[in-house]
């Protein structure tokens, strides 16, 4: 158990951003990137926490466990669809093979939740039945469990920076995809999804929903590529008093990230105007969420690397020969 008084001490250390000896930088929300020989790249999942699309912290460790944990579920989902990864050079760090990303994500659903405008229940509330081209009865609650997982696919951004929604015909209709791949796609995103659910049930978590995305290799293979389970990726619950919190009309016991949108949301901010401070124990209890879960899906202890951690990571990847 890492004290409070140490992640404290952690949190101005936290990795922000890398700055690598290494040519062609790129950056995402969470991720730094950076292009290798032989078709490969490096992927430095760092400590930034984003939430309403803005990068709101960077919390200890939290790149540590997406990094970790994506490669345990990478792992455990092989024999359902390959992956893009090729090894763990550092606690922070993975070398995947490089692939052309589907420009689809690839969100299934296995309860009708959550407030995003996305979202199945916000859909719901408004008083729509056909949500994403599937058509849903009346009378159905909040964070009530669907019959089976669907899948609500959404645009990359597209041409208004934001997701865009999608019925599951309309991939292939608007050439997006061509049906072949969106077939492979899907079901492989299905089983994935049951996998979660188990391994989930057996740590007494439930798996909401989740997002994945794919890539296509030159010969044309498809691959799971980013990131699997992870509190970032998707929405967990605790399992035990999930049916007594449903049936008393209660929002379920979240598991993720989501206390910290509502921590914002509590003092009015869902992503506009400047971003209120937060107080450090906010922080220090993300990263022992973020731990929590890595040990509760994996049954390992999570055995944390050190800090700094650019420091760390240039000698272990000079150790394994990037350059």
């Amino acid at each position: 158990m890492i004290s409070q008084n140490e992640l404290l001490r952690l949190i101005p250390q936290a990795l922000n951003e890398t700055n690598l000896p290494l040519a062609g930088k790129q950056t995402g929300k969470v991720r730094d990137w950076y292009e290798l020989p032989n078709g490969q790249r490096l992927i430095i999942t760092t400590d930034r926490l984003s939430a309403f699309d803005r990068i709101l912290a960077s919390v200890p460790y939290k790149g540590q466990v997406l990094n970790q944990l994506s490669a345990w579920w990478f792992e455990g989902t092989k024999d359902i669809i390959p992956n893009h990864l090729i090894s763990i050079p550092d606690p922070n760090a993975a070398i995947v093979q490089k692939v052309n990303p589907l420009q689809v994500e690839v969100i299934v659903r296995g309860y009708i939740t959550g407030v995003t405008s996305t979202a199945l229940w916000h859909r719901y509330s408004l008083g729509e039945r056909n949500i994403y081209g599937y058509d849903f009865p009346e009378g159905l609650q909040k964070n009530q469990k669907l019959p089976e997982p669907i899948i609500t696919p959404t645009t990359k951004g597209g041409e208004t920076g934001h997701d865009e929604r999608l019925t599951c015909a309309e991939v292939v209709e608007k050439k997006i995809l061509d049906e072949t791949i969106w077939n492979q796609v899907q079901s492989a995103a299905l089983a994935i999804f049951k996998r979660g659910q188990e391994v989930a049930a057996k740590a007494e978590l439930i798996l909401v929903d989740t997002k994945y995305e794919f890539g296509l290799t030159d010969d044309g293979k498809v691959m799971l590529i980013d990131e699997v389970h992870t509190p970032d990726s998707s929405r967990f619950w605790r399992a035990e008093a999930y049916q007594r919190f449903f049936d008393e009309g209660k929002e379920p016991e979240n598991f993720d990230k989501e206390f910290i949108r509502i921590a914002y949301a509590d003092k009015g901010y869902r992503g506009d105007g400047e971003i209120p401070s937060m107080p450090d124990d906010l922080w220090t209890s993300a990263s022992r969420r973020y731990i929590a879960i890595y040990e509760m899906l994996t049954g390992k202890t999570f055995k944390p690397g050190s800090y700094p951690i650019e420091e760390r990571l240039i000698k272990n990847l000079e150790q394994a020969g990037v350059k």
